[in-house]
């Protein structure tokens, strides 16, 4: 191992633990919003993009239907579809690699991936990445839900109000462009006009379209410093 891969392991395992740090909060937040500790677990494992998961978890802990929660949550989600446009050429990977690397294509294995100056470690920079987070992911969703699950009053501590905090928290590294600023402020004043006026969950669906439709004509991919925690996706 060269010491530039050295480097590069070093990297992408420092944003692993880093990243997955935030899945205490999503935990957390699944069980406080009645999700059981299975179903957060499931989640994180099966779903694995942070963002999408604090979407979910917000729309049903507001009081929305699961439907509705799953479409926001794949609306956030559809962003990985780009990175996998841009990562494929990059990896090149053929057989059942494509469904784990799919799996693990998230903003971070994205992000150290196309940092790196050749495809080799392009190559190590994204399959280490994408492993230490999604270990690291797991772990922190269990030791969250559980911890949480111990309290008899998750609004005591304020965990009610937190799935907006943690949404933002993984939202905002994202806006490093005067279009991702004005996608992600208009999306967000949409969605606050039509609260009081459609069911839970909808003005969350209604924004991500929005922004989706705004932001498709240019597509981008993740800024090159990869400190963003998406879970994720954030």
């Amino acid at each position: 191992m060269t010491d530039e891969h050295r480097s590069v392991r070093l990297q992408s395992c420092g944003v692993g633990v880093t990243v997955g740090t935030y899945a205490l909060g999503f935990g957390a937040l699944a069980v406080a919003n009645g999700f059981s500790v299975l179903q957060a677990v499931a989640l994180s494992v099966l779903v694995f993009t942070g963002a999408s998961q604090f979407a979910l978890v917000g729309v049903v802990g507001a009081g929305g239907s699961a439907a509705s929660g799953a479409l926001a949550s794949l609306a956030v989600g559809s962003r990985n579809a780009f990175y996998g446009l841009r990562l494929a050429p990059l990896l090149g990977v053929r057989g059942w690699r494509r469904l784990l690397a799919a799996q693990l294509t998230i903003d971070e294995s994205t992000a150290v991936a196309i940092s790196q100056r050749n495809q080799q470690l392009a190559r190590t920079g994204f399959w280490t990445t994408g492993a230490a987070v999604f270990v690291c992911w797991n772990i922190a969703t269990v030791t969250g839900a559980l911890a949480v699950d111990q309290i008899s009053d998750p609004k005591v501590i304020g965990l009610d109000a937190a799935v907006g905090a943690a949404f933002i928290a993984l939202l905002w590294p994202q806006l490093t462009t005067a279009t991702t600023r004005a996608v992600a402020a208009g999306a967000a004043a949409l969605a606050l006009v039509l609260t009081p006026l459609l069911p839970p969950g909808l003005p969350v669906l209604a924004a991500a379209v929005v922004a989706l439709v705004i932001a498709w004509p240019e597509p981008r991919c993740p800024p090159e410093q990869p400190t963003s925690p998406d879970g994720p996706d954030e």
